[in-house]
C-alpha cells in the first residue's frame, strides 16, 4: 500500500482510510509506538493496555491448558 505524506496544518502526516484502521484495529485516539529501523522503515505498533480482568483471564486459560505440566512440576 502507497500512501502520501501530506500538510496537516504546520505538521506533515499520513490519512489512514477505514479500511486500513480496521485490518489494523485501531481506532480514532488510540496509542501507537513509533520506531524507525536501520535503513528507514518507519513501525508503528499498537499500543494495548492490559486491564487486570484480561490479565487474569489470560493466566486462567494458561493454568487450564498446562494444567498437567503445572502439576508434574509441583
Amino acid at each position: 500500500m502507497t500512501k502520501v505524506i501530506t500538510k496537516i496544518g504546520k505538521s506533515q502526516g499520513l490519512l489512514f482510510d477505514d479500511g486500513f484502521m480496521d485490518r489494523a484495529r485501531l481506532s480514532v485516539g488510540d496509542h501507537v509506538n513509533v520506531t524507525i529501523q536501520e535503513g528507514g522503515a518507519i513501525v508503528l505498533t499498537p499500543v494495548r493496555e492490559i486491564t487486570t480482568a484480561r490479565a487474569g483471564a489470560s493466566a486462567r486459560r494458561l493454568i487450564k491448558k498446562n494444567s498437567a505440566l503445572f502439576k508434574r512440576l509441583s
